[in-house]
Parts: C-alpha cells; structure tokens; sequence
C-alpha cells in the first residue's frame, strides 16, 4: 500500500521543526542540518529560477535561434551579455578573477541606479505629494475639522522632514581637523531618531506578531500530526 503524500509532507514537517525549534537548547548539529538543507534548497531554486527564467529565454534561446537560422544582424545585442558571463567565469582562476569586477561593477551601479529611482519614485515623491495634498485638503474643511487635520498634517511634516535631515551628512570642517553639521541640521536629525525608532519599533513588532503568528501556526500542525498518527480524533 503506497504512503501517502500527505503523511510524507506531514512527517517532513514535523521533523525540521523539531530540527529548527533544538535551537532552543543551544546550537547542535541537528540545527545545522535543518539549516544547510534549507540553504542548499533554496539556492538550488534560485539557481533554476535564473537559469529558466533568465539565462535561458534571454540568453541561450536567442543565441541558439540566431546561430540556426543565420540571422546575425542582432547577434551583437547578445555579445555584452556573453562578454559579461565571460568575465563572471573568470572568478574561477584567481589569475584571471580581477576580470570580473568589470561585470560586478556594471551590476552594482546598475542595482545602485534602480534602487535609487525606486526610492524617489516609490516612496520620497509620494510621500512629498501625500502630504502636500494633506494640506491642500484641508484648506474647505470646517474649523474644528481643520485643526485637526492641521496638526496630522503638521506631524507627518515634521516627521518627512526630520526623517530626511537624520540622513543628511554633509558636514564642514573645523580648524582642528574635526567636523561639525550646522545647529539647525542636528536639531532636527535628533527629532527625526525619534521618529525613525517609533518606525522600526512598529515594523518590529509587526514581524514579531508574524513570526509568532507561524509560530503556533507550526506547533498547531504537529499537535494536528501527531493526534492523526495516534488515531486520535
């Protein structure tokens, strides 16, 4: 009689979280199977991930079509990806691995650009209009309406403003070697650590109520597992 899949699934389960969860009693080498297995397994899915998603259709299914059918006049949009991989390669012989910072560079201030127009677009720039459209929606509300709007307005304000000065670190320097930022600058870098901390105070506990939240969620599911291996209903 064949096992079934749900009591394999359901027996693996329960084995890596008693892995995981013989943390609690110190670092042993139970934990540290669990723990290869899980980064082996997950680079080899993000290795198949970016061989079929990426290598493959944008890189090999291309070269492998132009190659059979002859078609060269775009075989040089190819050969900056193929001088790239080329370069990555060379890591493998540390005579020729200085090569590869060409490629780790290109991919580093490429990261760089996109991450810094995904801040300004996704996030500064519509955190600046939210809160000028704040203030331009309250201009017809009633008076006691528009004081309260007016102090959220002037908080969120003050927080945006607070927030960006803390990462402000131009500076100049004193006659003694030492730098010193301007009064106005620290004052308001100060407000914007108070700021700052309430935010990650709040993303903190967020993660903790999710990491909890799994947490009985898994021993829900042993106490399940073990109650349908002894019969028990």
């Amino acid at each position: 009689m064949p096992i079934p899949i749900d009591f394999i699934t359901g027996a693996l389960g329960f084995l890596f979280t008693v892995l995981i969860l013989s943390y609690l009693i110190g670092d042993n080498p139970l934990f540290k199977i669990a723990i290869y297995l899980f980064v082996g397994v997950a680079s080899g899915y993000a290795a198949a991930i970016i061989f079929w998603q990426v290598l493959y259709p944008k890189l090999f299914l291309p070269t492998a079509t132009i190659i059979q059918t002859g078609n060269y006049s775009n075989a040089f949009l190819l050969f900056v990806p193929w001088l790239g991989l080329g370069f990555i390669l060379m890591k493998i012989s540390p005579r020729f691995a200085g090569a590869a910072r060409i490629t780790m560079a290109f991919l580093v201030g490429a990261g760089a650009a996109v991450t810094l127009v995904g801040a300004l677009s996704g996030t500064i720039n519509p955190q600046v209009m939210a809160t000028i459209n704040f203030f331009q929606g309250a201009i017809h509300k009633p008076t006691n309406e528009l004081i309260e709007i007016s102090f959220s307005g002037g908080v969120i304000l003050l927080g945006l403003v607070t927030s960006l000065a803390y990462f402000h670190f131009g500076a100049r320097q004193k006659p003694d070697g030492s730098t010193k930022r301007f009064v106005l600058v620290d004052i308001f870098a100060w407000i914007g650590r108070i700021f700052i901390g309430i935010t990650l105070g709040v993303i903190f506990a967020g993660v903790y109520a999710a990491a909890l939240t799994a947490f009985i969620e898994r021993v829900s599911s042993l106490v399940i597992f073990i109650k349908t291996l002894l019969g028990i209903p």
